[in-house]
């Protein structure tokens, strides 16, 4: 089909008609289907986000049923499926974590989350100047320019610099190459004590908040080492700053838990949440505030301490059907539970994969991340180009995976998995398969 209309993101289309993308017309389960015909794996379940696969019908059902009832209506007032909605995400979420703020994507609720925190520093602190936010190199949070720079990759701010002021970043949790723990005998945590260090060295007065992804995801795939979100709670906690949990990936299930902030038992002051809210079958997503910093924004005598925001399209109708119909299978069907299981399987098999490109195999629950390297005793990072040819030829295969593209100059080398939480044990042997066969031509 003709495609010289059509304008796709983050994709050189220079000679583009020679190296057409897939064009994908169908789908069922883990698997998609090009126009050609030829099926596909899809080891990242779109864009990190369709957790309960291709092809539910009730999500189907659901939406048309909502679409016939009331098809549109804005959050300026209210409805019954966006009430329905944020009432069942606050019980799923921890006590006190229960005020839903409904946008459209994980931009969005990034953005929101960092409108809510300066809003918020400045009623909160009055006298006080807390507009910083903290965030992490390698971190992405989204395409919207607050969320951009948030974001901790260089090559995806250039061409749209200089960008909003008062944005700060620390180095991720990195053990692979970790500048902190070199000749330790593990991990000493001090990248989170850098983010304390900054904001003594800043001022506590001037931070509004930390953001963080529990893991960090097309970074790279960086899982939080065992204490560092405590760490972060406690820092924020000292110092009076929110902290933010960016889960648009890691929500709902992809890391064996409900939400990756459950491993450390932590609870963020505004969650943000998207992809696998509708698993992709409508756009949704969400900032979700704790009590105390909703009590922020009441005001008897100041109405203008309202937060300033609204969202035309946000907690759609037709998109809060999906979500509910989307959370039932996932809740009936207990999904977290096979991403920890299959997940926990699938990383085993790749650990013993015996390649010397392979640098280290990492992650948590459906969310892995293969560092390929030239080099394993200097960890020097594979060519990008050698990179993009395992990625094109694991397509051969039949198997879609990730790349972290355009993080960090020269770095662009981790292969990325991410496929629908109803992954079988079978089918994570054929993506092991299909890179042991793919990775023993690189050596």
């Amino acid at each position: 089909m003709n495609q010289q209309h059509l304008w796709h993101g983050n994709l050189q289309h220079h000679g583009l008609e020679h190296r057409p993308p897939l064009e994908i017309v169908a789908a069922e389960g883990c698997c998609v289907q090009a126009r050609d015909g030829r099926r596909y794996l899809d080891a990242m379940a779109g864009l990190f986000c369709v957790n309960v696969g291709y092809g539910r019908r009730e999500i189907v059902d659901a939406v048309a049923a909502q679409m016939a009832r009331l098809p549109y209506y804005p959050l300026t007032q209210s409805h019954p499926p966006g009430i329905a909605l944020a009432a069942r995400l606050a019980g799923l979420l921890p006590q006190g974590l229960d005020k839903v703020f409904f946008c459209n994507s994980g931009s969005e609720a990034v953005e929101t989350a960092l409108k809510m925190a300066r809003q918020y520093g400045r009623q909160k602190h009055p006298g006080e100047n807390r507009y910083k936010i903290i965030a992490r190199h390698r971190g992405y949070h989204g395409f919207t320019m607050g969320a951009l720079s948030a974001t901790g990759q260089s090559p995806r701010r250039t061409a749209f610099e200089p960008l909003v002021p008062g944005f700060l970043h620390v180095p991720p949790p990195d053990p692979y190459r970790c500048g902190f723990c070199a000749g330790q005998a593990g991990c000493t945590l001090d990248c989170a004590a850098e983010i304390e260090r900054l904001i003594r060295m800043e001022g506590p007065a001037t931070v509004a908040a930390v953001i963080a992804e529990p893991v960090i995801g097309g970074g790279g795939i960086f899982p939080a080492p065992e204490g560092y979100l405590e760490r972060l709670r406690e820092i924020c906690d000292r110092y009076g700053a929110l902290l933010i949990l960016d889960e648009v990936i890691t929500g709902f299930g992809r890391t064996g838990k409900l939400f990756a902030f459950e491993h450390a038992g932590v609870r963020p002051d505004i969650l943000t949440v998207a992809k696998g809210l509708t698993s992709a079958y409508l756009p949704l997503g969400a900032a979700v505030a704790t009590a105390e910093v909703f009590e922020a924004f009441l005001s008897a005598g100041a109405p203008e301490t309202k937060f300033t925001q609204l969202s035309t399209f946000g907690g759609h109708p037709a998109s809060c059907a999906a979500a509910m119909a989307n959370l039932d299978i996932l809740l009936r069907e207990r999904l977290w539970e096979n991403a920890a299981r299959v997940g926990g399987y699938l990383l085993e098999r790749l650990r013993a994969l015996s390649s010397p490109v392979i640098g280290e195999v990492r992650g948590r629950g459906l969310l892995l991340g293969i560092e390929l390297v030239a080099d394993r005793q200097t960890r020097a990072p594979l060519a990008e180009g050698r990179v993009v040819a395992a990625q094109s030829a694991l397509r051969e295969a039949g198997v879609l995976v990730g790349r972290n593209s355009d993080t960090v100059p020269g770095y662009g080398n981790v292969l990325e998995l991410s496929p629908p939480l109803i992954l079988t044990e079978a089918q994570a042997g054929t993506i092991v398969q299909a890179l042991e066969s793919v990775l023993a031509g690189m050596g």
